[in-house]
């Protein structure tokens, strides 16, 4: 996992190894110690503060805090695992 400038996390997740993987919440991504639930587009609609998986095609899975550095208010540095259940 990396870090981009704004703070969100950049897995090496590619998005077609998710196509198979449902877009409701019982997808489970976890991060370090944090998890988060469910696959969003990159033009979700969801509240500042909320950490969301983004999955966008030829892109790979980022966790976003929307509005805010993910790596900063979570304390995840690069490197960190990730794992996706389904």
């Amino acid at each position: 996992m990396d870090v981009d400038d704004a703070g969100n996390l950049i897995t090496d997740i590619a998005s077609e190894q998710l196509e198979a993987a449902p877009r409701d919440e019982s997808v489970r991504i976890i991060v370090d110690e944090h998890e988060t639930l469910g696959l969003y587009p990159p033009d979700h609609s969801q509240p500042e503060m909320t950490l969301v998986a983004v999955v966008a095609p030829g892109q790979p899975l980022t966790i976003v805090l929307v509005g805010d550095s993910a790596s900063t208010m979570l304390g995840v540095r690069t490197g960190a695992s990730v794992m996706v259940q389904w």
